[in-house]
């Protein structure tokens, strides 16, 4: 019998039991790291873990009898075709399994359709089109991996049709990325650009090439995912205080890291170097602009290894030219390949062409990364950082989809409305929806809350909020509210308090919000929404419309709510639907407004 290693055992058992890694640590009495290690299948567990293990299995009666099959003999395991060049070490992966059948890139004599007919798992980089033509070729293909992040080159929509998982790696890049930011920050404190060209030169120019040191320093981390997390795991090193900010991690998660957890605008004000790891969102584009820079501490240091996009390039030129900004090191563009930048003139400010990832390690670890998650996949069923899911049929997904859509779109009425933060979220599906497989309900209203994080998809929005330690409760209620048949209610749990919102479909398709954080409201969810807050006395809705009107606003929807009962004022909800984002200085001009508490943009 071929016997399954502890860490597939592990991955079999919490898969059983429904737990994240987080919590099968605490049964175990382990730091959450040394699961997720163990399920790598790196390090021997303690004899004690060991033990523990065993009598939670016998507990709920795991057995593993089913999972641990005699070696096939070749040509009855499974089939893996690598379309494009891996490492020996990926290779390895595969070949260590008894009976798989592997072609590398090299051993497709008859072309790429032909090794497919009757193939289990292809697994790609960036260069094989794996469309829909191809996939007709692989009537028996299970899964499609790619290693890297991007998925551009798989038609993930024809695959999720076909029945095809297709996964990547995100985060395998990490340390690379971390290590990166690293060292731009040293050498903006260094100067040593400066110095390798003049030596060149042949100058001596050491009176001009005075540099600073990072200790007791502070570093503000803007994005604390994978890699910002690598970067303050380094950054401790030397010496430097760390704030984050980020409203998708947790506090404990962030003060387990060594890293103060703070407002967007108390980062920017508080830091001497600022370097960016979030996603491309519209809440992130431009984040780095006249008014943040503005902000900063004069001589900040800025450091981007994440997406071109964040920084308004013509803003941190003029900064970097007046010395609010001391120096800059960009590694990605908003266009790329960046042949002409602004920046190319100043010689405060390192480029580098996008190469973050581009490391021997980093490589290799993406494609063992991916050979380890296709063979988990084959073997035992595991689907780790997938990016679509085919675990519906037809008919289950025709009418679980206008759910979907909306538990996506409440998410990110939350995240933008809320009162920020996630330290723990709760899903409650009424009517239909307690009766309904809402898995993939769940990861989109995930999805939709952490918008703004690097990397989180359907698929794997769990095991995201998993990571950065927010705790995930589902409940499912008969009943309904009023005319609603089938209702979902997300709420949060913050530092800074709750906040919730319910919402339905109406007429098979339209989503409408019908509460938000106690104030019963109805109104589409969807387009550029204005979202005020305010006391319930007069006058107010005249004004947000005259406002509005002056600044050449169109409004499409007019929604009202207002607390049921309390002290008086009580306190009243307005959502605008308008026809386009509106500008910073309309949401200056509403907050004039005296008995305004609050307004802010929310788009879907």
């Amino acid at each position: 019998m071929a016997e399954l290693t502890f860490g597939e055992r592990l991955v079999i058992a919490r898969n059983k039991l429904d737990l994240y890694q987080y919590q099968m640590a605490e049964r175990l009495g382990v730091h959450v790291n040394s699961v997720a290690k163990y399920e790598r299948g790196d390090g021997k567990p303690h004899a004690a873990v060991l033990r523990m293990f065993d009598l939670l299995c016998e507990k709920h009666g795991i057995r593993f009898d089913e999972f641990e099959a005699a070696p096939r003999a070749k040509g009855d395991g499974m089939k893996i075709v690598l379309a494009e060049k891996v490492s020996p070490a990926t290779l390895a992966v595969f070949a260590a399994e008894p009976g798989w059948e592997v072609l590398t890139h090299d051993q497709l004599p008859d072309g790429l359709p032909a090794a497919l007919a009757d193939a289990d798992a292809l697994v790609v980089r960036s260069a094989v089109q794996a469309d829909d033509a191809l996939m007709e070729h692989a009537r028996k293909l299970r899964v499609i991996g790619r290693a890297g992040v991007g998925v551009d080159n798989i038609d993930a929509d024809a695959a999720t049709r076909r029945g095809i998982v297709v996964m990547n790696t995100p985060g395998a890049n990490a340390v690379a990325v971390a290590e990166l930011t690293i060292a731009l920050m040293l050498a903006l404190a260094r100067k040593l650009p400066m110095a390798n060209s003049t030596m060149h030169a042949g100058k001596w120019e050491k009176k001009s090439l005075q540099g600073a040191e990072l200790r007791g320093k502070t570093l503000g981390i803007l994005g604390l995912g994978r890699i910002g997390l690598e970067v303050a795991k380094r950054a401790r090193g030397f010496g430097l205080d760390i704030l984050g900010s980020d409203p998708f991690v947790s506090a404990a998660v962030a003060r387990e890291a060594g890293i103060k957890l703070v407002s967007l605008d108390e980062l920017i004000a508080g830091s001497d170097y600022l370097t960016l790891h979030v996603g491309l969102t519209p809440q992130t584009q431009g984040v780095i602009n006249a008014k943040s820079l503005a902000k900063m501490r004069k001589g900040v240091r800025i450091i981007n290894c994440a997406r071109g996009e964040l920084i308004d390039d013509a803003a941190l030129v003029d900064a970097l030219k007046s010395g609010q900004v001391a120096g800059a090191a960009l590694d990605v563009f908003a266009v790329e390949p960046a042949r002409s930048t602004p920046y190319n003139e100043l010689d405060n400010v390192i480029l580098t062409p996008h190469i973050a990832g581009s490391t021997a390690e980093a490589q290799e670890a993406v494609g063992i990364q991916i050979a380890r998650q296709v063979r988990d996949y084959l073997k035992l069923g595991v689907v780790q950082n997938a990016v679509n899911l085919p675990s519906l049929s037809h008919e289950e997904y025709v009418q679980l989809a206008p759910y979907i859509d909306l538990a996506g779109r409440l998410g990110s009425f939350l995240a933008q409305a809320g009162k920020g933060g996630i330290d723990a979220i709760h899903l409650t599906y009424g009517g239909a929806l307690a009766e309904a497989k809402t898995d993939l309900v769940r990861n989109a209203a995930i999805e939709g809350l952490l918008q703004g994080s690097e990397n989180v998809n359907r698929i794997n929005a769990t095991a995201v909020a998993e990571e950065r330690g927010i705790r995930v409760h589902e409940e499912k209620q008969d009943t309904h509210r009023g005319g609603a048949a089938t209702v979902l209610t997300i709420e949060l749990h913050s530092a800074l308090g709750a906040s919730h919102a319910s919402a339905t479909v109406i007429h098979g398709e339209q989503p409408r919000l019908l509460e938000f954080d106690g104030i019963d409201i109805e109104t589409p969810l969807e387009g550029n929404l204005l979202v005020c807050r305010n006391l319930d006395v007069p006058g107010v809705i005249g004004k947000i419309g005259t406002i509005l009107g002056e600044k050449g606003v169109n409004i499409g929807n007019f929604a009202l709510g207002r607390e049921r009962q309390g002290p008086k004022p009580v306190k009243a909800l307005a959502v605008v639907q308008v026809d386009a984002p509106v500008a910073d200085d309309v949401l200056e001009a509403l907050g004039t407004i005296e008995a305004l508490l609050e307004a802010k943009l929310v788009q879907l």
